[in-house]
């Protein structure tokens, strides 16, 4: 499943005052979905069909375009006579969407998931928030059709058309308020797809967001089985696309899916459609998140950046799965995206945004450059060879040891890399301070066999931390091998990772014959390296980050 990325369309320069959509235009839904460029519009919003919820003060329902009856949670910003309050409106706007599977936030006290923000903290930051259930989850109607352009893309430009005709709501013109979007992992997706197709998005925050579904949970055509476990069982009782149990099946069957399967998670995007983003994008990913891993945040940074688009990078300790290391300033995706939210949203011009990019490495200092990716130092080399059986037992995690204070430690731990047992071992050596910012490159020759079968024939690559016990990052990269008895070679890049290094650490990398993330590729057998060779990225030139004060407008 390998998404395409967009066109280059070219250098769109976005001034104080920009937004998506030209001043005094009304959308409509034949230009939102045809010609998401284009907003020179002078039609009238179509109406909307929305009725609150009875005893609620918060709910409501609304009819998007399909008459899908869609659950909503509008929060406005709460009006205070005290002389620290809110000035009076109007207000902008900020939609939230959740993760996979979840209703929308209807806490106003509560603290945000994921690197997300909580309502109360936008509402002290003087914004309206709207969060909905995403059809097929919560009270939503419909089915989930995994952040569709045709369908959940339109679901918000249907609540954006409502958002528009609410009380305390900011206004670029008729129809069009001022507005942007933040959520993670299901709810950072949508952010691009919507982005895509409806202009009167300001700037987005997409949190632990993906590229492609091909390349995030069907990495070198190997099925993430242990993600994608977790977010079937999670949809157990909801509706949603039967794309979503059938590759699950296929996946548990053989490790593999079909073309029909493949075709549809490709179709979701959003790496095609990021030709169409034109508007401010803060890319916030989980240096440990082995559903969507460094790798989706940067394909989509890249993308934007060639096109011109304001865009920044954050990589924190954090997403889909769980940190064995020092996390740092945890509050520094919040800080980020107020930040970004105060300067495109607002458009306060005295707001800072931060450095273009910045990450967090095992020991919790955040480090900063100009841009993604920073300056190229001298690549750390190492070499090797060994054999390597074909067995089950023996691999990659699961970890046995987690914190019981992160959310996602329960689900993440049992499918989270460790280092394993059975294994060919190559030490890394470093002479001086580095910092391996990036993706490793793996050289291999090899021979081998196995028996015939219908899985896939892979091994796998991953780095271990050995004083700490743990792999860097979480992060295991499968590597398709053809085990005919003839010799290969094949070269290609690790996951990415960030790390620091001095002349005491330990690293080694490990080719593994199974992990706890990846479905078993086929047993038996055994493959000879004759020769390993493993490049890593040092970056130079790094400015260590002090942690700042949260960014109110």
């Amino acid at each position: 499943m390998a998404g395409g990325f967009g066109a280059i369309l070219g250098v769109l320069a976005l001034g104080a005052g920009a937004t998506g959509c030209s001043s005094g235009s009304t959308p409509t839904a034949a230009t939102r979905a045809a010609s998401p460029a284009d907003c020179t519009r002078g039609e009238p919003a179509q109406g909307v069909t929305a009725v609150q919820v009875a005893g609620s003060t918060s709910d409501w329902t609304v009819t998007s375009f399909d008459g899908t009856v869609l659950r909503v949670h509008w929060f406005p910003l709460p009006e205070r006579s005290d002389s620290g309050g809110s000035p009076a409106g109007p207000h902008p706007t900020v939609l939230m969407g959740p993760g996979w599977s979840l209703p929308g936030d209807t806490d106003t006290k509560g603290t945000g998931i994921l690197g997300g923000l909580p309502i109360h903290d936008l509402w002290e930051a003087g914004y309206n928030v709207m969060t909905w259930d995403p059809r097929g989850f919560g009270k939503s109607n419909g089915a989930a059709e995994v952040d569709s352009p045709a369908y959940e893309a339109k679901d918000v430009s249907t609540l954006i058309d409502w958002v528009a005709t609410q009380p305390g709501v900011q206004l670029d013109a008729a129809g069009n308020p001022r507005m942007g979007m933040v959520g993670g992992s299901y709810g950072g997706g949508i952010q691009f797809v919507t982005a895509a197709g409806d202009c009167r998005v300001d700037a987005i925050v997409p949190t632990i967001a993906w590229h492609s579904l091909g390349t995030s949970l069907y990495k070198s055509q190997t099925v993430k089985s242990g993600w994608a476990g977790i977010l079937t069982n999670l949809t157990a009782s909801e509706h949603v696309a039967r794309q979503v149990s059938s590759s699950y099946a296929s996946g548990r069957s053989n490790g593999t899916i079909s073309a029909a399967d493949e075709a549809w998670f490709l179709a979701r995007g959003p790496a095609q459609f990021l030709s169409n983003v034109r508007i401010p994008t803060l890319i916030l990913q989980g240096t440990v998140d082995t559903l969507f891993t460094l790798q989706e945040g940067v394909a989509n940074y890249e993308v934007l950046r060639a096109q011109g688009v304001p865009t920044a990078m954050q990589w924190f300790c954090g997403g889909h799965g769980v940190c064995l290391t020092d996390a740092g300033d945890t509050a520094a995706p919040e800080t980020a995206t107020l930040a970004w939210l105060n300067r495109y949203v607002r458009n306060n011009t005295a707001i800072a945004t931060g450095p273009g990019f910045t990450f967090v490495d095992q020991n919790g200092e955040s480090w900063s450059a100009p841009s993604y990716p920073p300056t190229q130092g001298p690549r750390v080399t190492s070499s090797g060879s060994g054999t390597l059986p074909l067995v089950a037992s023996g691999g990659s995690g699961p970890v046995t040891s987690v914190p019981a204070d992160q959310m996602l430690s329960g689900l993440a731990a049992p499918i989270t890399p460790a280092p394993a047992a059975n294994a060919v071992n190559v030490p890394i050596a470093f002479t001086e301070t580095t910092h391996v910012v990036g993706a490793p490159i793996l050289a291999v020759t090899y021979q081998g066999t196995t028996p015939a079968g219908a899985r896939p024939t892979r091994v796998f690559a991953q780095l271990v931390d050995i004083a700490s016990g743990t792999v860097l990052g979480n992060q295991v990269t499968p590597i398709p091998v053809t085990l005919d008895g003839a010799t290969h070679t094949t070269r290609l890049p690790m996951e990415i990772v960030a790390y620091t290094a001095d002349p005491t650490s330990k690293v080694e990398l490990q080719l593994v014959a199974t992990t706890v993330s990846y479905a078993q590729p086929r047993p038996g057998g055994s493959v000879t390296f004759s020769a390993i060779k493993l490049s890593l990225p040092s970056v130079t030139g790094l400015t260590a980050v002090v942690p700042a004060a949260p960014a109110h407008s």
